[in-house]
């Protein structure tokens, strides 16, 4: 069965409040989806289409659960943090 994945672009306007996000999410992710970090920030380059900072991609055992941990109501109400301190395009991607 193919992973899944949630993608996340952004560039952070506020990194200290933004560190909360960072410090509540992961929990979410990954002891109640069993996800993985495979990036998570880091040296980047963008040569084509718009251009964000910071890069994360998170790995799930299939497209179901990586859906199923975005749209949890507790990182929903995580990503408030997100949506008030960075400019961000997340995208739910299924493996090949």
């Amino acid at each position: 069965m193919p992973k899944g994945y949630i993608i996340g672009h952004m560039t952070v306007t506020d990194p200290a409040a933004y560190q909360e996000l960072i410090d509540k999410d992961t929990p979410i992710f990954t002891d109640r989806y069993g996800g993985e970090f495979k990036a998570r920030g880091g040296h980047s380059e963008t040569p084509e289409g718009p251009a964000f900072e910071r890069h994360v991609i998170i790995e799930f055992k299939d497209f179901d659960t990586a859906r199923a941990a975005y749209y949890d109501p507790e990182y929903q109400a995580l990503a408030e943090i997100r949506r008030r301190h960075a400019d961000s395009a997340i995208v739910l991607v299924e493996g090949t």
